[in-house]
């Protein structure tokens, strides 16, 4: 079978919704199809998804064999192998790969959605092409995932990527911060201060803005006082994007990425991809910096599309017992 035929099957298992694609070697969608996620019903998630990837296989007329590719909120434990942190609960403490492969008889693979959308931007997104990318996530929590020469990597600790849980070195910020915000406790779920998550997530920034307007306004509704030159709103975005180069500096000095890639909900904020690169050279340990920032591509489909991409063709092209 030529390589560039063969389809791969990715899921992305949320909290409110399971969706499914099918996803031709050239990168198509051809098929697409959602049910909702059972309610704190773990058996019902897993019938939910053996249901929902039959129908679309037979939709597409592909082998009941093809094998599944998912991505989760949550990841799996390497200390006891159980799934955990996932918004679906009731995938807490289970062992999702072995009981969905029992119940679907099909093989499973599973990665976090973050690692997801960073495969999916490397594969043929954004960053293709990238020796080595970072996908960053900038939504409610800050995550990211790490792909080198298109292969996602996880890392011993499996917490490659996880740069929202590093400490932000704010005495060394080439700018002035709002004494409002320094005074206040950015204390991290995960028990530390400063994460780096405490201070330019999408509730960070909203946040900040309330603390020093006393109003609360959604980060969009920030965004559209500063493009009319509201002089509260425009400093406390360009102190935010000194923050995130700040940030991501870390991430530069240490891997030196080709690529980085913006998902989630602030990466739609387009000013971004000017503010941040005139200001990443103040904090990058270099004299010059070819590193590219880029907004996603493939937007609200990257965790889907990289869930497909985590089996190779060739691996899918044995599983099926074709031959390239």
């Amino acid at each position: 079978m030529n390589e560039h035929l063969t389809p791969r099957l990715g899921i992305d298992l949320g909290g409110t919704k399971i969706e499914a694609i099918i996803l031709q070697g050239d990168g198509t969608i051809s098929h697409r199809s959602r049910t909702d996620t059972p309610s704190g019903d773990y058996q019902a998630t897993l019938h939910a998804i053996t249901n929902l990837t039959n129908s679309i296989c037979d939709e597409a007329k592909l082998p009941s064999q093809l094998p599944i590719g998912i991505g989760t909120p949550g990841a799996i434990s390497l200390k006891s192998g159980l799934m955990m942190n996932c918004n679906s609960t009731c995938l807490n403490g289970q062992m999702l790969t072995e009981d969905l492969a029992r119940v679907s008889g099909r093989q499973i693979r599973i990665a976090n959605d973050a690692d997801c959308f960073a495969l999916s931007e490397a594969s043929d997104g954004a960053a293709t092409g990238s020796e080595l990318m970072v996908g960053v996530i900038l939504g409610t929590g800050i995550g990211g995932g790490i792909v080198i020469n298109q292969q996602l990597t996880h890392g011993v600790n499996a917490i490659r990527g996880e740069w929202g849980h590093n400490s932000l070195p704010i005495q060394t910020l080439q700018h002035s911060i709002p004494q409002e915000l320094l005074a206040h406790d950015h204390a991290c779920f995960c028990g530390r201060k400063d994460c780096v998550e405490t201070w330019i997530s999408g509730p960070a920034f909203e946040r900040h803005y309330s603390l020093l307007a006393g109003e609360q306004l959604r980060a969009q509704e920030i965004m559209e006082r500063v493009r009319t030159n509201d002089s509260l709103a425009s400093r406390l975005f360009e102190c935010h994007t000194h923050l995130l180069a700040l940030a991501l500096s870390n991430l530069i000095n240490t891997l030196d990425p080709d690529t980085i890639v913006f998902g989630g909900g602030l990466s739609n904020i387009d000013e971004l991809y000017v503010a941040v690169p005139k200001q990443l050279p103040q904090y990058v340990f270099s004299d010059v910096l070819n590193t590219r920032v880029k907004k996603a591509l493939h937007g609200d489909s990257g965790g889907v599309r990289g869930a497909a991409w985590l089996w190779q063709q060739s691996e899918v092209q044995t599983i099926l017992g074709m031959s390239s």
